[in-house]
């Protein structure tokens, strides 16, 4: 195998980041087994909420160090996010059931039952893992899927004494009821944080597909992290099509010309990183051999002139023939980033007012280019754009001029190292779709990006925090009228927009269950730019289309109440015409 370099003089500790769908986990298990089978004694953690650490293996892995089958000198261990962040809550909120009172008690719970608490209970959980312990002193590495964010590092660096702030009744903000209790672990914190920060025992591998949208989040995250002092990362850009499989293939074609643009154009603070780049395989990652073979070059596939026409499922068409009955209500289009939620709301938007319909888009995407296609180009099309950082630094400002203004200056500065969390950026958010929400009364409302489960639970939470939420909504707009209407079907159509792949599946699965406990029901699902509603002569890509058919089953069969695929096509989906294709698309001769 040709040295790749983020394999290259490995320190003790390997992180492996990146958005759902990449492959961090099935790049990260093949690391795991290359060095394993170089002689070294490897551990494989896991953080991942929808980890198949244990699939790819073919064995049952669970919260315990577990011998992995056939390869000496390989363990895993699967930490359950669920489970460490049940366990967190308890320890927190058992000592004062009973002596505070029931409503404060609820509204604390509200607070530990979102992403910011899953986030730092892993953490807690695998710090003993970057420190020294009889439980780590055998491995010469151990390989993370799933390293901690920016965010959650940031906190745990944070100084002074979060349990008693809390107490005083200083902190209701989102994110710091999940740091109540850490000061015993502080220390412990404070040496994995430096581990973290030293390149010759940590290396952090961003891993991202060769997307234009994908790698623009990889260049933030890279920022992020280099923000706190961890500065020394590589870059991994996986699944890349072998420009072999081009031959007498349109689809293939346009696929290896956007991955080399998307190369060639790629933020500049990624190209100064080591980069390796891994061809996309024809095989599902599963088993030692598919792992052996994942990070090596592939021999070209002969090419053949059989074709795997296009499977048979309902289209987005059909979800827009039902959404647009009513005449006018919200539509929000929710999902990860990087599975196209953005494209896929410009075309449910296309194809309502296609249909005479009045319909106003809404998105925060910072691609101006979906704007500039459609405003002016149909008469009962609007669009309308909200900056994420100016609604959120206006967000920050009032919270600090109203809440800021009666704490010290301790509690001002928690304050405002809690105003910077992603969590802040959802709510101004959310707060600026609210104002529009309305509107939906009298015409469609398609809206991208919207809020996490997450962050609709923080909004509904009946204490502190809800009512200091409440208090800034802007003049005119009652708090609860937007959550109720997201929480009616009759007038809110949620659609949750997929791959068709293991991760992005089981993500939006998790995400579905958030927005359930939010009392909101997602009404379809939709999944993207699937090679299997597509016509395709490529030998790779053939086995990849037979390879979604087991994860579109399962949206059919198990998760969605009504779902749609939306094939992969040739060309970007940018104007009306390409954006109709989404919805509608052309039937296809063999």
């Amino acid at each position: 195998m040709t040295q790749l370099k983020f394999l290259s003089q490995a320190p003790r500790f390997l992180f492996f980041t990146g958005k759902g769908g990449v492959g961090k986990t099935s790049i990260a298990c093949a690391t795991a087994v290359h060095l394993a089978e170089a002689g070294q004694q490897v551990l494989l953690v896991s953080t991942d909420p929808a980890s198949n650490v244990g699939q790819v293996f073919g064995i049952s892995i669970g919260n315990q160090i577990t011998a992995i089958p056939r390869i000496a000198g390989l363990a895993a261990l699967e930490i359950d996010p669920q489970a460490a962040a049940q366990a967190y809550r308890d320890r927190i909120v058992g000592p004062v059931r009973g002596v505070l009172p029931d409503a404060v008690v609820k509204g604390i719970e509200e607070q530990l039952s979102g992403a910011c608490t899953t986030e730092i209970a892993a953490f807690d959980e695998f710090t003993a893992l970057l420190i020294d312990s009889a439980m780590t002193a055998g491995y010469g590495h151990i390989v993370f899927d799933t390293a901690p964010t920016g965010h959650t590092i940031r906190l745990l660096q944070l100084p002074g004494a979060w349990s008693g702030f809390l107490e005083e009744g200083k902190g209701d903000a989102s994110c710091l009821g999940p740091l109540a209790g850490l000061e015993k672990q502080r220390g412990q914190y404070k040496a994995a944080v430096a581990a973290l920060a030293d390149p010759k025992r940590s290396r952090l591998i961003l891993v991202a597909r060769a997307q234009l949208s994908t790698l623009r989040e990889v260049a933030r995250t890279h920022e992020e992290l280099d923000a706190i002092g961890l500065s020394r990362q590589y870059l991994v850009i996986n699944g890349i099509l072998p420009q072999a499989e081009a031959a007498q293939d349109p689809l293939a074609t346009a696929i290896c010309q956007r991955e080399q643009l998307a190369l060639a154009t790629m933020p500049a603070v990624l190209e100064a990183l080591p980069c390796d780049l891994i061809e996309l395989k024809p095989f599902n990652v599963l088993g030692l051999e598919a792992l052996r073979q994942l990070l090596t070059t592939t021999t070209a596939t002969p090419h053949t002139e059989a074709i795997t026409p296009a499977i048979q499922t309902p289209n987005l068409s059909t979800l827009v023939d039902d959404i647009a009955i009513n005449g006018h209500g919200l539509v929000m289009l929710m999902g990860k980033g990087g599975v196209g939620k953005t494209t896929l709301a410009a075309a449910v938007a296309v194809d309502l007012a296609q249909r005479g319909l009045p319909v106003l888009l809404t998105t925060s995407d910072p691609a101006a280019h979906l704007g500039e296609t459609l405003v002016g180009v149909l008469d009962n099309l609007t669009v309308s754009r909200i900056d994420p950082h100016t609604e959120t630094e206006r967000y920050r400002q009032h919270v600090l001029e109203t809440k800021g203004a009666k704490l010290d200056t301790q509690g001002r500065a928690l304050l405002e190292e809690d105003l910077r969390s992603p969590c802040t950026e959802e709510i101004a958010v959310f707060q600026a779709f609210s104002r529009i929400i309305r509107e939906a009364g009298k015409k469609f409302v398609v809206m991208d990006t919207a809020p996490t489960g997450h962050t609709l639970l923080l909004l509904d939470a009946t204490g502190a925090y809800h009512r200091e939420v409440a208090r800034q909504m802007a003049s005119g707009i009652h708090y609860l009228t937007p959550m109720m209407q997201l929480q009616d079907s009759k007038q809110t159509k949620v659609l949750l927009v997929t791959l068709a792949e293991t991760t992005p599946v089981l993500e939006a699965a998790n995400l579905q269950a958030d927005l359930r406990r939010a009392g909101i029901e997602p009404w379809a699902w939709v999944i993207n730019n699937s090679v299997a509603a597509a016509t395709v002569h490529s030998p790779l890509l053939r086995q990849r289309a037979a390879n979604e058919l087991r994860e579109i089953n399962a949206v059919a069969h198990q998760h969605a109440k009504r779902y749609a695929v939306v094939p992969l096509l040739q060309d970007e989906p940018v104007g009306v015409g390409k954006l109709l294709e989404m919805t509608r698309p052309p039937l296809r001769k063999p």
